[in-house]
């Protein structure tokens, strides 16, 4: 294949070696740098993020106004889901894509360097403007993640700040999709077919064109919110002859693709890892990848349960409700596969497999109370309350979130080259696991209860379960600084060397581990020959 002494030749050419100083990170186009800087930005929004939400658990520890006044409580929930969702989930993912796909596929480079770079640097600045809506006149944007309107259109100055940030958030998110789906189906090494290729290049493939199919979506609403906010036109007011639930479904089109995008390469992951530690083959690897594909076809067609509440026709309520049960059966085909995986093998529990067996059984909670949801009877009852509140967190929380961590404790050694503490890392998976079900559990009951989300203040008969979880909540945070340090320490280069197999005697199974730990600058001069064990 001809691309790669051509595509090396032209890297090799400026960016031998990395430059010393600010400017390597500035002008980065190797994709080890470009995934390092998306990595730390997403720690630190990850943190931003999770201050925001111990705002919100300490205002709502105990009944009564404590700390703020309703206005900025709605300032935090909405900013707390637009960094977490945009800021931390998103950028990790990405970042872990530009580290592993080239090392995966044996590709010397993502196929767009330069456009890399763009991509991640147009993020700071999205961030920035978000963030400092803090500083304006009337405060940040206060009408929900979801940017429903009339109410979004009554933010004051934040307004045009937002609609801009989330422009450029959703750029970033497509240059880095085509980056991903250029790579993985042009600059594959020759002897790696698709159906050998990695499951997490496999999720991340999917991922890629659902980024690409949705995120213009969400651009064209928030542009229509911007017209109807500045020149007058009434795409979503009413009194004009609009229709604001015409935004919930051109929202909702995006926004449940948007849920796949934040756990496909979770998946992705866990199926890299759930093998290595069980030393054994991904069981039902094919079918593995044709359920990761119906769910993605699938997300584009169950928008409609995320408004039962909203007067739809019967016909459309039952659709939604029977094209939402049937995303249970990909999903548990999944579940299946990765406990026959597991059955059987020789298990040992590093912190990456400990994190990845969370993820299966706390994913796999998120995953009912999902189906609890899609019946559209029983979702009147749970609409707008804790209950929903309780789901989205289990699925993105130790579905997400924990995907990501169990992806840094399995591949940081190989990016750094040191070996972290694997006592502290146990604690960080332990006190997290606990913490994460304190903190989210109680939450079902409250909503079953009938607490209302998005609210400040609540009746004294939810004040027990509120104070358990808020305990949770900042047990889970404080627990995270502990991943932090553990992350830092090998950044810096403190701990044991680390072999090129990383983790010796599991069973490796990927390009990856055929190069030295940390990696050459750059990785494979000439395509590289699959190892037998490469083969699926």
């Amino acid at each position: 294949m001809a691309y790669a002494s051509t595509a090396h030749d032209a890297h090799d050419d400026h960016h031998d070696q990395p430059v010393k100083g600010f400017k390597r990170w500035l002008y980065a186009t190797n994709h080890k740098d470009i995934g390092t800087m998306y990595l730390v930005f997403a720690m630190i929004m990850f943190f931003v993020g999770g201050f925001m939400a111990m705002l919100i658990r300490a205002e709502l520890f105990k009944p009564g106004l404590q700390l703020m006044q309703p206005e900025f409580f709605n300032q935090m929930t909405t900013n707390h889901a637009l960094v977490m969702i945009f800021g931390a989930v998103m950028p990790a993912f990405v970042g872990l894509a530009n580290w592993m796909i080239p090392l995966q596929v044996g590709a010397p480079d993502m196929a767009l360097p330069r456009m890399n770079n763009l991509s991640f640097w147009i993020l700071p600045f999205a961030f920035t403007l978000l963030l400092g809506t803090f500083f304006v006149p009337g405060g940040m944007p206060a009408g929900g993640w979801t940017m429903y309107p009339p109410l979004i259109l009554q933010t004051g100055a934040a307004f045009p700040m937002l609609i801009f940030a989330v422009h450029l958030m959703g750029a970033s998110s497509i240059m880095g999709a085509i980056n991903v789906i250029v790579t993985i189906l042009n600059m594959r090494t020759p002897a790696m077919t698709l159906l050998k290729m990695p499951l997490f290049a496999w999720t991340w493939l999917i991922t890629a064109y659902l980024l690409i199919a949705v995120m213009p979506v969400l651009a064209g609403a928030v542009t229509m919110l911007l017209t109807d906010h500045f020149f007058g036109t009434s795409f979503f007011n009413a009194a004009g002859g609009g229709d604001p639930l015409m935004f919930e479904h051109i929202f909702w089109f995006f926004g449940h693709p948007e849920v796949y995008i934040m756990i496909l390469p979770a998946f992705g992951i866990i199926s890299e890892i759930l093998p290595t530690f069980s030393r054994k083959p991904l069981f039902g690897a094919t079918s593995m990848i044709y359920a990761v594909a119906s769910i993605a076809f699938l997300s584009f067609i169950v928008w409609g349960h995320h408004m039962f509440a909203d007067g739809m026709p019967m016909a459309a309520q039952l659709f939604f409700m029977m094209s939402t049960m049937l995303i249970a059966v990909p999903t548990g085909v999944k579940v299946f596969n990765w406990t026959a995986t597991m059955w059987r093998g020789s298990l040992s529990f590093e912190p990456p497999m400990l994190f990845a067996i969370g993820f299966l059984f706390m994913f796999s909670i998120g995953g009912f109370s999902g189906l609890m949801l899609a019946i559209v009877p029983a979702d009147f009852q749970y609409q707008n309350s804790y209950f929903v509140v309780a789901h989205f967190h289990y699925v993105l929380v130790p579905g997400a979130i924990f995907g990501i961590m169990a992806a840094v404790y399995y591949w940081l050694p190989k990016w750094t080259g040191v070996m972290y503490s694997m006592t502290l890392a146990k604690w960080h998976f332990w006190l997290s696991t606990v913490f994460v079900n304190v903190l989210f559990f109680p939450q079902h009951f409250l909503g079953l209860a009938g607490m209302p989300r998005r609210i400040p203040d609540y009746a004294v008969q939810f004040a027990d379960w509120n104070m358990v979880s808020s305990i949770g909540g900042f047990g889970f945070g404080l627990s995270q600084l502990l991943f932090a340090y553990l992350v830092i320490r090998c950044m810096r280069g403190e701990g044991k060397k680390a072999t090129a197999a990383v983790w010796d005697g599991a069973m490796q199974h990927g390009l990856e581990w055929t190069l030295p730990s940390p990696p050459p600058y750059h990785s494979f001069t000439t395509p590289p020959d699959l190892p037998h064990q490469v083969h699926l």
